[in-house]
């Protein structure tokens, strides 16, 4: 940091800057400090602006998963939990967050079981198609991440990845042994999956930090950093966005937490904070949007359940 002089007319105003590199570029921040102040006067005014200044940066610097976070940026993405109001849902209104999340999560990939086909897939005793078949494995997922008393594990992931595809996809239950990418609409790749290659390390990595660093979080600052991070690996060969969000629920609940779905309305707004997430290590914008969508879950389960 360094202290800039500018003459305004008689006046000579004092700066107080600091440089950094973000990505390829170097940035600056400017603090004003005052104009014709004294040298203890500059002094006070320096050290002040020097702590804004390192407020900034904490923001600015937060990057996740390599995890060079200090306690304040910790504490700073935990604040984002002040927002959530944590309720327990009835059992009505869990088997209406079921239906909703199963219909939107599928939905988001491009399923055609429309939202009032749900419920009657679900209560038929076998399914006639493959998205039938998705249909009701989801929600079997849905179920066990409820009831289940184990933590995050490579198990628990490869379990609701079967639980999920188990009789639509060869693959179920499986990690990949292919390379993966994601395209968007106009065939263009928007994200490619970690090596084949390197998966296996990814997976390890992505499991030792949860252990190591589970503690520090609050239950939607670790469940958002998990799931955006298991997007970003893309472990499976098909059903990653799937799995990923029921991930985000299972440490949600797992934490005494409510649920959270994802709108099919929103996909385009959360596929662009992923993006923000692999390209910029952004988590903030993952954690405003899934405080929306909180909002948007409570108020869907409550309305409907109010309905004759």
């Amino acid at each position: 940091m360094y202290i800039e002089k500018r003459k305004s007319g008689k006046n000579i105003k004092y700066y107080l800057i600091h440089s950094y590199r973000e990505k390829d570029k170097v940035e600056k921040i400017r603090k004003y400090l005052g104009s014709n102040l004294s040298k203890e006067e500059l002094e006070k005014a320096k050290k002040k602006a020097e702590e804004k200044i390192k407020e900034l940066l904490e923001e600015i610097n937060t990057k996740v998963f390599l995890f060079t976070l200090t306690k304040n940026q910790i504490e700073s993405l935990n604040k984002f939990n002040e927002k959530i109001k944590v309720v327990n849902l009835s059992k009505d209104e869990w088997k209406l967050f079921t239906e909703d999340f199963v219909y939107n999560t599928n939905a988001i990939e491009g399923s055609t079981v429309t939202e009032e086909e749900v419920p009657e897939i679900l209560h038929k005793k076998t399914a006639d198609n493959e998205e039938e078949i998705e249909t009701k494995g989801v929600a079997n997922a849905v179920d066990y991440i409820r009831s289940t008393k184990d933590d995050l594990s490579l198990n628990l992931l490869l379990k609701l990845h079967r639980l999920c595809f188990e009789g639509s996809k060869p693959f179920a239950g499986k990690f990949r042994h292919v390379n993966v990418v994601i395209r968007n609409s106009i065939g263009q790749v928007i994200h490619a999956g970690v090596p084949k290659e390197e998966l296996k390390d990814y997976l390890k990595d992505f499991i030792e930090w949860y252990k190591e660093n589970k503690d520090k979080f609050k239950p939607l600052t670790l469940a958002a950093i998990m799931h955006n991070q298991f997007e970003h690996i893309h472990p499976f060969q098909d059903g990653n966005g799937r799995v990923g969000r029921l991930l985000l629920n299972f440490i949600l609940l797992k934490n005494n937490y409510p649920p959270i779905n994802i709108m099919l309305e929103d996909r385009a707004k959360y596929y662009q904070t992923l993006q923000k997430y692999s390209k910029e290590d952004d988590i903030r914008s993952t954690l405003k949007f899934l405080i929306k969508q909180y909002k948007k879950t409570l108020k869907e389960v409550t309305t409907k359940k109010k309905k004759p």
